[in-house]
């Protein structure tokens, strides 16, 4: 009977514990939805929400890293916040917005290859990161490679059709790429 209750209470805690991380991927993928309608006048608040669902890590000390390192990149202090944001993916390596953090932080370093490296990483664990692949077409863009640019920017507008200047970057783009004096 004891070993019977045992099995059971591991089932019940395991159950417990995938419901949150489900529910907050439902939440998500409402959120999703309703950034894609064309006609939604409040994405911003869509947005927001979206980014806050992916600044939670599941650890108040994990989430700590992160503040801590945004809040270094904010005060211009490039390498505090990389170390912040180097101590938080190497103890949560699975948290994808650790990873989107530093490479910003990279790239407002100047670092661009780290910051690539860390956005493929961002993309990994978190396909739908619009942020991401925006500032990998601005990487690109930055190192002259506007092809490349372009589908970064594609793949981040077929996500969050009102991000700002994106619309703006792709038609630059496509003005660039297709043999036409801006």
């Amino acid at each position: 009977m004891v070993v019977k209750r045992h099995i059971l209470n591991s089932i019940v805690t395991a159950f417990f514990l995938v419901l949150p991380a489900n529910a907050g991927e439902a939440e998500l993928n409402a959120l999703f939805e309703r950034l894609a309608q064309p006609d939604l006048e409040n994405w911003q608040v869509v947005e927001k929400a979206i980014w806050r669902e992916w600044s939670e890590s599941g650890s108040p000390s994990m989430d700590l890293l992160l503040q801590r390192g945004r809040r270094a990149m904010s005060e211009g202090d490039h390498e505090k916040a990389i170390d912040h944001l180097t101590a938080l993916t190497d103890h949560a390596p699975d948290f994808a917005e650790g990873w989107n953090a530093r490479a910003t932080a990279y790239f407002a370093a100047d670092l661009y290859s780290l910051s690539i490296a860390d956005i493929q990483r961002t993309l990994a664990l978190n396909p739908r990161h619009f942020g991401a692949m925006q500032g990998l077409g601005r990487i690109l863009e930055e190192l002259n490679e506007p092809e490349n640019a372009l589908k970064a920017y594609k793949s981040a507008i077929a996500i969050h059709p009102h991000r700002d200047g994106l619309k703006e970057a792709i038609e630059r783009l496509e003005t660039m790429t297709s043999g036409q004096d801006l």
